[in-house]
């Protein structure tokens, strides 16, 4: 039969030779006869023009999603990109990549972050373009295979500004003391003395501590840059790194009475609790980061020392926390003077000489 209907799920099945003798199974995932009789003749009639007029197969999704991963692979945003491309499979199963259109990618795009807990949120400007870049990259790569002669233009939804937040050095030092956990006092002392990421953070070994230079080495695996780094550990934080050496294996951080393994997110309940406890409002993780930057940067640090200590990419990225030392410009001020220097030449005294 040309196509058959599942007993038990009410799906039709599609079954047929094609002229070259290849056998074509698959389901039309549809309940609808009429819908799976088309798509039966669809299907012929292309494997038909493939096998008489030798006009090039058409590529499944799955078939552009499998070449795309591979070309992918080693790359730091790998389980970013499977993780995309598992809910585009989802969206798009079995459809040949020639069918896909913009307005189609755009309508499939997740509309709500799913929570263990708690309620759905929004998804943001931000993860929707994350979403749109991967299938745009699969495309692509789909375009160079010769397998599309072009992909569907995406859109590009409008980020709001980077926000920075931070707080002055006594309302920090509230927040770590209403801290209830040891290991998560001991790395928000770290986090804020020394500007390192989360991931950075928490992936530090005990190897990649240099006690006789005061410093830890964040390898290219945990730098966001994917450009590894010394960071200096001040006073502050390496008195932390220290102590927590003498009994360290495989990280320097790891919860308390646990088994040892690396810890991925901090304990966001624990850290807000105590945020609130200091009566600070709209402050997170990341925003201890934020404020050592705004220190260092109140404190007269040059803007390119800023940038190589905290391991970002391109000095824009730091110029964001500019306003914050208006003073760093003052000193070149004066370089230009010129009118009160004209006036004083022109109130000194005439000397008459007799």
């Amino acid at each position: 039969m040309p196509i058959r209907k599942d007993k038990e799920t009410g799906v039709w099945h599609i079954d047929f030779r094609s002229p070259s003798g290849q056998r074509v199974r698959c389901s039309a995932r549809t309940t609808d006869r009429k819908a799976a009789q088309e798509y039966h003749d669809r299907l012929k009639a292309e494997h038909w023009r493939q096998s008489m007029l030798g006009e090039e197969p058409d590529h499944s999704f799955e078939e552009g999603a499998l070449i795309f991963l591979q070309a992918s692979e080693g790359q730091r945003d790998y389980e970013t990109k499977v993780r995309h491309i598992k809910w585009w499979r989802a969206q798009f199963e079995g459809r040949p990549l020639r069918s896909l259109t913009s307005d189609e990618i755009v309508k499939a795009l997740p509309t709500h972050r799913r929570h263990k807990y708690g309620k759905p949120t929004p998804i943001k400007p931000a993860t929707r373009n994350r979403y749109l870049a991967t299938i745009r990259k699969m495309l692509n790569v789909c375009v160079e295979a010769e397998w599309l002669e072009k992909a569907p233009k995406l859109p590009q939804y409008v980020e709001p500004r980077v926000r920075i937040r931070w707080e002055p050095p006594h309302i920090i030092a509230k927040i770590i003391g209403n801290i209830s956990l040891d290991w998560l006092r001991d790395a928000a002392i770290v986090a804020v003395a020394t500007g390192m990421r989360e991931s950075e953070l928490f992936g530090m070994p005990p190897s990649g501590v240099n006690v006789e230079h005061r410093s830890t080495w964040v390898s290219h695996d945990d730098a966001k840059s994917a450009r590894a780094r010394a960071v200096p550990l001040n006073n502050d934080a390496f008195s932390v790194v220290e102590r927590r050496m003498k009994t360290a294996k495989d990280y320097v951080f790891t919860r308390d009475g646990g088994d040892g393994r690396r810890i991925r997110k901090h304990d966001r309940r624990a850290f807000q609790h105590a945020c609130t406890l200091a009566g600070v409002k709209n402050f997170k993780w990341h925003d201890l980061r934020h404020t050592w930057a705004s220190w260092h940067v109140q404190a007269g640090t040059p803007l390119m020392v800023v940038k190589e200590l905290g391991g970002w990419e391109k000095i824009e990225m730091v110029q964001k926390y500019a306003h914050l030392a208006p003073s760093h410009l003052a000193a070149h001020a004066n370089t230009v003077n010129f009118w009160s220097s004209q006036i004083q030449k022109d109130e000194t005294p005439l000397v008459r000489v007799a």
